[in-house]
């Protein structure tokens, strides 16, 4: 019997289907980068209203590009089945089509080229090229002769992409040029949107190896995911506390610091939990990325 429970109300092709489809607690992890490559922005005196938004427009289409891309994706390759203890995916679950999640996956990518063209006019041929690959990189996750999330390689695109690429691309397309600091302030956002991704494969575990899903937790088990998880929140704390240490910043980069009572139960979480009580567990981590990024941003701010 299927793990997919269908809220009540949603019909198939509905608007509320297809907002089930972006996932919107996981829209976080496209926001937050934005949020604090502004506020690095704003450090070196270079903070513009239009490009911040249209680089928060296209990461939000990005992540929900990916989003979709995941959904449709995983279902023609066998990864979400009726033994799915994850949240509702909507193609597995018959409330969208296949063919037009994948059309949905192609409007998402649309939109976020059309704000990639406005921040190329605006900063230069470099945004392009990090538009094309983040673009490339949202659809090859999961689809492609080579999906990275497949292969072991989906922690290290999160990290990446929604880290490095999406906080000191912010910068570049405001100030355009980049600081040590954009570099240091991206680690904890990359750091927590990956966490995200590993409660997500701690819970899949089971069901990833009968897909042939090869993510890290699968390659190296379930104690590696742990550790892994933990090592990434304790990064997120680390970085800000270096940040003052180093005199980077002010006191007030030690901010994200008060988040650390959200942070202890999801540590313990993730060590005791399994399958389905872990959706929990992501959400509170998505939750995590939210506070501790929009305190982080005014700590750098202040």
């Amino acid at each position: 019997m299927s793990q997919q429970t269908v809220p009540s109300g949603v019909a198939k092709d509905s608007l509320r289907a297809w907002l089930l489809a972006t996932r919107p607690a996981t829209l976080t992890v496209g926001l937050i980068p934005v949020v604090i490559g502004t506020a690095v922005a704003h450090t070196m005196h270079a903070m513009r209203l239009l490009p911040a938004l249209a680089a928060l427009f296209g990461a939000v289409f990005i992540q929900i590009g990916t989003n979709l891309a995941n959904d449709v994706f995983d279902y023609e390759k066998g990864a979400d089945t009726a033994e799915r203890l994850g949240p509702l995916r909507v193609t597995q679950a018959g409330l969208i089509a296949p063919h037009n999640v994948r059309l949905g996956m192609y409007i998402s990518f649309a939109l976020a080229t059309v704000m990639g063209i406005y921040l190329t006019w605006v900063a230069g041929p470099y945004v392009l090229l990090i538009g094309v690959l983040s673009i490339a990189s949202g659809i090859a996750y999961t689809g492609g002769p080579y999906p990275l999330g497949y292969n072991g390689l989906g922690d290290l695109f999160v990290f990446v992409f929604f880290g490095l690429v999406a906080v000191c691309g912010t910068v570049f397309v405001e100030a355009g040029r980049l600081s040590v600091l954009a570099f240091y302030a991206a680690l904890p956002v990359g750091a927590l949107a990956t966490a995200v991704l590993v409660v997500n494969n701690l819970r899949d575990g089971p069901t990833d190896v009968k897909a042939g899903k090869r993510t890290l937790v699968v390659r190296f088990g379930r104690s590696f995911g742990v550790a892994e998880y933990w090592v990434l929140l304790a990064t997120a704390f680390v970085i800000p506390l270096y940040l003052w240490v180093s005199g980077q910043l002010g006191r007030a980069a030690l901010l994200p610091l008060l988040s650390l009572p959200l942070a202890v139960p999801l540590c313990r979480s993730v060590l005791r939990d399994r399958g389905a009580p872990l959706n929990r567990t992501l959400a509170q981590t998505a939750r995590l990325l939210l506070v501790h990024g929009l305190l982080f941003a005014l700590g750098i701010v202040l």
